[in-house]
């Protein structure tokens, strides 16, 4: 099972989104600022996730969700 999954930091209130096969494991990296893009911003917490099937299926959600019409979406839905 693959996630999408959207973190807000505490340290500026910016969202990250990414996706993993591992959603406590990542966490745990983004937090303990393992992730080179994440580690000034650290700790996150986590806003929401969505599943798939297939590591395909998660990549892509992920990159909509980084587009315009993405954020809008969770703008206007999840946030």
């Amino acid at each position: 099972m693959w996630v999408t999954y959207i973190l807000l930091s505490a340290i500026d209130k910016k969202h990250y989104i990414g996706s993993t096969n591992d959603l406590e494991r990542r966490l745990h990296q983004h937090n303990s600022k393992q992730v080179t893009a994440t580690a000034p911003r650290a700790p996150f917490s986590l806003i929401s996730y969505t599943t798939f099937n297939t590591e395909k299926k998660a990549r892509e959600f992920e990159k909509y969700l980084k587009t315009g019409s993405g954020w809008s979406f969770i703008n206007k839905r999840i946030l």
